[in-house]
């Protein structure tokens, strides 16, 4: 009887099959890593330049630019900014705070009667709400002011309250509506009504505690639409009683412009909305995918 040994292949044989793999997939990786790292300084570049030149003195930008890092740090931009933008920044907070509260309150209930109250006509109400998420704030703005004189709201941030929550509910019902008609089990509601609870008192007692995902996702943006608007407050309030972007656009729009102190505050502007997401963007996420399918 004979025997057959079984021999191994050899060794660069065995590299040749096995080797080429890893190292093509290891190739798009670093090709991918590299795509990632590019976009990421794009990105990043103009924060360098905010944070760097708000740091400098003007003698300083005149003579190195904007891209060095200042010889010597100062914090006189941050000074003369904050000096300037001040009284305005504890104004936005007025603004910002009470119209993300209010719509998100005006668009949860418009979202509960909608998902579950199948009046008729309640489809054609749905869209014409809807509506007015595309009309551009330039279509209506004089209109808009007429109507605001009309209602004898006092101008600056009453107006602005007034004005953001309005056109914040297209989209808060949207939300809410979603969220209401994907996420809140039927059998929940029919539970409350057989232990005699009317419309109303269920929305109150049963929908509002499970509501925090969308409250979370409507009061962060318009928190932030508020906050960041421009085109409404240059029209309905002025540097003396409106929000912290007109202050900022007078800042940066003099005749003979600091561009430390402009740097400063964007930086400051921007720091109430950069934290709000920071703080609370996971949830922000959680609660547009909550109502994005049918679970």
């Amino acid at each position: 009887m004979t025997t057959q040994t079984m021999t191994a292949p050899p060794a660069s044989a065995q590299s040749a099959a096995t080797g080429p793999g890893p190292r093509r997939r290891r190739l798009p990786n670093v090709v991918r890593y590299a795509v990632l790292l590019f976009f990421v300084l794009i990105v990043l570049m103009p924060l360098y330049v905010l944070i760097v030149t708000s740091f400098k003195s003007g003698r300083e930008i005149g003579v190195n630019g904007q891209w060095t890092l200042p010889e010597t740090w100062t914090f006189a931009s941050w000074e003369k900014a904050w000096l300037s933008l001040g009284p305005s920044f504890g104004r936005t907070f007025q603004l910002a705070i009470p119209v993300a509260l209010l719509s998100s309150i005006i668009g949860a209930a418009n979202g509960f009667v909608l998902s579950r109250w199948r009046f008729p006509g309640a489809d054609v109400v749905f869209t014409l709400i809807l509506f007015g998420m595309f009309i551009p704030y330039q279509a209506v703005m004089i209109p808009l002011r007429e109507v605001v004189l009309w209602l004898g709201v006092a101008p600056g941030i009453p107006t602005l309250i007034f004005v953001h929550t309005v056109y914040g509910i297209p989209i808060c019902t949207l939300i809410f509506r979603n969220y209401y008609a994907t996420v809140v089990p039927e059998e929940l509601i029919e539970a409350g009504m057989m232990d005699g609870a009317g419309l109303l008192r269920t929305f109150r007692s049963l929908i509002l505690p499970i509501s925090i995902p969308g409250f979370v996702v409507t009061v962060i943006w318009q928190f932030t639409s508020s906050w960041n608007d421009y085109l409404f407050a240059i029209f309905m309030s002025n540097t003396r009683n409106g929000p912290i972007t007109i202050a900022l656009n007078a800042l940066a729009g003099a005749q003979s412009p600091d561009y430390a102190a402009s740097m400063a505050g964007a930086l400051i502007t921007s720091l109430p909305t950069l934290l709000v997401y920071i703080l609370l963007g996971r949830w922000f996420i959680g609660g547009l995918m909550a109502g994005s399918v049918k679970s």
